[in-house]
């Protein structure tokens, strides 16, 4: 790879990875004057963004700027940079020059008119390629030849291309049948460069169900549920009450699995349990069963003569919890605390559920991880490898759903697009 492109002609770019990041990347160097080539290792571009948008295109969120640059948590100075080149407002009036204008849902989260991803990608396709950016799918890409050419496997062939600036958008490890596997950390760290463990996020959590509570409620909605992280000792350190530094409060939606808990309001949180997890061995979620009522309120309902129904009926009329619900208090509460008003209430505003690990990467809607900015200037070019540039989700940030994932994703893509290409802020 030369270290600068020749004056007579337009610096040459090579864009390694076909999903968003990868195709803002290529598209932002075209329209700063690059010859740019794009290559995918799958069959198609953006196959991740496509699944991702079956159940309707989330392309980001329409909060204020500084509460949505807060979302990606103790990144949230660097990611914020590239959000001042390319925000939420930018990337809808993006979506409408391509001919899709975009809605604001009632959670504040932003839609594609017709909520839909293939249209969008198709439209974008075709002006990425009218623009004269080549497009070149099935490429798997191997690193670096001897003479610094890039490395590419296509079927049964090896192919070296040379370029002036290349940009890295190889994705995490997440669903890795639509492309991200992330064997190239293992490139990059063989080149020096320090890249952190990729690890789940926005990911489901196993727990040790019994069997019955499988049997009955496996697939059941857990609906206007609070969430709170309550870290637990671990045996290296000191005791601590269960519901020690409880924090990071979310309310929401998850569902039942046979292993464990998944869903929004889970995801909304998974960063702090996945951490917890990883330092104490296992984590507390605490449920918020009734998060509109007091545990005063409820004890003083529960306190209520019970006459004839049934324990069950008289909490469902005392408080409207029932079925999973009810599953759940039976499945975690402590012994005792059913027969106890004062001790009922409480489990039902903190009932402690035991996680114990995360559901395997590959399963989870994205990752973290990933080359540490600390690698990376400030228009995220590799120290160690100058002319090369990093966008996307290889890099070591994380955001929850609603928008903030694609949304960093295309404005990392922006910012290393146009650098790449030379011209810089």
């Amino acid at each position: 790879m030369s270290a600068v492109g020749n004056a007579a002609s337009p610096r040459r770019v090579v864009v390694v990875g076909g999903g968003p990041a990868g195709l803002m990347a290529a598209e932002s160097a075209c329209d700063a004057g690059a010859a740019v080539a794009l290559y995918e290792q799958m069959p198609s571009v953006a196959r991740k963004f496509l699944i991702a948008g079956k159940g309707g295109l989330n392309l980001t969120h329409s909060e204020p700027f500084s509460n949505f640059v807060g979302r990606y948590r103790e990144r949230a100075q660097e990611v914020g940079c590239w959000l001042q080149q390319f925000d939420a407002d930018a990337l809808r009036r993006w979506a409408q020059e391509l001919g899709y204008p975009t809605v604001v849902g009632s959670s504040g989260r932003v839609f594609p008119a017709d909520f839909k991803a293939g249209p969008l990608l198709r439209a974008w396709v075709r002006r990425i390629r009218g623009k004269g950016v080549a497009l070149h799918t099935g490429f798997s890409w191997l690193g670096w030849s001897a003479t610094g050419a890039l490395r590419f496997a296509h079927g049964a062939e090896t192919v070296d291309v040379q370029a002036d600036a290349v940009v890295l958008a190889l994705g995490g490890a997440s669903w890795s049948a639509l492309g991200s596997d992330g064997r190239w950390t293992t490139t990059l760290a063989a080149r020096g460069v320090d890249v952190a463990p990729l690890r789940p996020s926005n990911c489901g959590f196993e727990c040790a169900w019994s069997a019955h509570l499988i049997d009955k409620h496996a697939g059941a909605p857990v609906k206007s549920v609070g969430l709170r992280v309550a870290r637990i000792a671990s045996p290296s350190s000191e005791a601590r009450s269960p519901d020690c530094s409880a924090d990071h409060l979310a309310t929401g939606e998850f569902v039942i699995t046979r292993h464990g808990v998944e869903g929004s309001a889970i995801y909304a949180v998974s960063a702090p349990l996945r951490d917890a997890i990883d330092a104490d061995g296992a984590v507390d979620l605490l449920l918020d069963l009734a998060p509109n009522r007091s545990a005063a309120q409820l004890q003083q309902a529960l306190t209520r003569p019970r006459g004839k129904r049934t324990r069950s009926e008289h909490l469902r009329r005392a408080t409207g919890i029932e079925g999973v619900e009810a599953a759940l208090l039976h499945e975690c509460a402590a012994a005792g605390d059913l027969d106890s008003p004062a001790r009922l209430a409480h489990a039902i505003k903190a009932l402690p559920l035991r996680l114990v690990r995360t559901r395997p990467i590959d399963e989870a809607i994205s990752s973290a991880g990933g080359v540490r900015f600390e690698q990376l200037t400030p228009d995220l070019m590799l120290r160690q490898q100058p002319g090369v540039w990093c966008a996307g989700e290889m890099i070591d940030w994380e955001a929850p759903t609603g928008g903030y994932l694609l949304t960093a994703c295309f404005a990392s893509g922006f910012v290393a697009g146009r650098a790449a290409a030379g011209l810089h802020r």
